[in-house]
């Protein structure tokens, strides 16, 4: 990871090429292993995930492409905890998260993971750093030390002139970075972000995912990001293709090819 962390615009250039190799056996923080999701819709049983197997190591960026329908999100729901898997192991750094009960599954989702979501999710009536401070109060923070660490976390995202703007008085992209500024505010080891750039323009999207670059070389940060964007994907460090519930790791051959078959 430190060739990353030394340099960490070369990607930029060099989409795959030079990618980091990444020692999944020490630096590794999640990973989902045969993962099995299905939901009964009436008398039908609809299976969504059929033993998908995703893993992500500290620092690193982790793209997930697949065809709308094929169960990204909910892979990235139960990767997160939101959603428990109908079978299968999840652990993190090492301990079997599915193990213990939902208190502890509650502490790991705002302790160690943090969400975007493509639609922002923020709250309208609030201003930027109200909608950055709510992870910090809901562990508990007192309001002043939530603040300042809101107000850190959009600075940091380069938001630091817009804290008292609310939602429709923001870009595009500045509402995301918004959302990403709420990401961090607990400082996590891990974001899941579910397409962030979908509702970006072209420059707007890669101004999102340089930013996430930053965030991982610069506080070794690591991202798990679906997207359908496949010249963002080739940007990151390893791409995962899931397809038929299944995910594949797509090697730097296919990551570096002219197109991503999604």
């Amino acid at each position: 990871m430190s060739e990353r962390a030394s340099s960490p615009d070369r990607r930029a250039a060099e989409p795959c090429a030079a990618a980091p190799t990444v020692d999944h056996m020490s630096e590794r923080l999640l990973l989902g292993e045969d993962l099995e999701k299905e939901y009964r819709v009436g008398p039908e049983v609809v299976r969504v995930l059929r033993g998908a197997t995703v893993e992500v190591g500290a620092g690193e960026v982790v793209a997930l492409i697949g065809a709308s329908g094929v169960g990204k999100s909910t892979l990235l729901h139960v990767l997160g905890t939101l959603d428990r898997p109908t079978a299968g192991r999840l652990t993190w750094r090492g301990e079997d998260l599915l193990a213990g009960g939902e208190a502890g599954l509650v502490r790991f989702r705002r302790e160690e993971i943090g969400f975007v979501f493509q639609f922002y999710n923020l709250l309208g009536e609030m201003t930027a750093l109200e909608n950055a401070m709510l992870p910090a109060l809901l562990s508990r923070r007192p309001a002043r030390q939530a603040r300042g660490e809101a107000a850190e976390a959009l600075a940091e995202v380069g938001l630091a002139d817009r804290l008292h703007h609310r939602p429709g008085e923001l870009s595009g992209g500045e509402q995301q970075r918004v959302a990403v500024a709420r990401a961090l505010v607990n400082r996590p080891r891990l974001i899941l972000a579910d397409e962030p750039t979908g509702n970006l323009d072209p420059k707007t999207s890669t101004v999102i995912f340089d930013l996430f670059m930053r965030l991982a070389a610069e506080r070794r940060l690591a991202f798990l990001i679906a997207t359908h964007n496949p010249e963002l994907a080739r940007r990151a460090d390893r791409v995962y293709r899931l397809v038929e519930g299944r995910a594949r790791e797509m090697s730097a051959g296919e990551a570096a090819a002219p197109t991503l078959n999604q």
